[in-house]
């Protein structure tokens, strides 16, 4: 599923209220942008239910290049994770 399929679904999950697919789409879409900020910033998003988005802080280490199988040393980085929310892995565990 992609972002469009998303907004596609929501409008049709919610096809009671007569909202209309670009307003869906900016609701989708600022509600990507502000998480997006939110981690940005350091903050971790907690989303009951669904699971958390935060940033962590990756060490430098040494790895190897897969091309020449010669030690290379890679940089500390900030990256984002996403921890889900134990209903979601319950309904995923459910569903496999």
């Amino acid at each position: 599923m992609n972002k469009a399929d998303l907004v596609n679904s929501v409008t049709n999950a919610l096809s009671d209220f007569d909202l209309k697919r670009t307003d869906v789409s900016r609701v989708v879409e600022k509600t990507i942008e502000t998480i997006m900020d939110s981690v940005v910033g350091g903050e971790k998003v907690s989303i009951l239910g669904f699971g958390s988005f935060e940033p962590r802080e990756r060490s430098a280490r040494q790895g190897l290049n897969p091309k020449t199988g010669e030690p290379i040393q890679i940089p500390a980085k900030r990256v984002p994770t996403f921890t889900p929310g134990k209903m979601f892995k319950d309904r995923v565990q459910e569903a496999g």
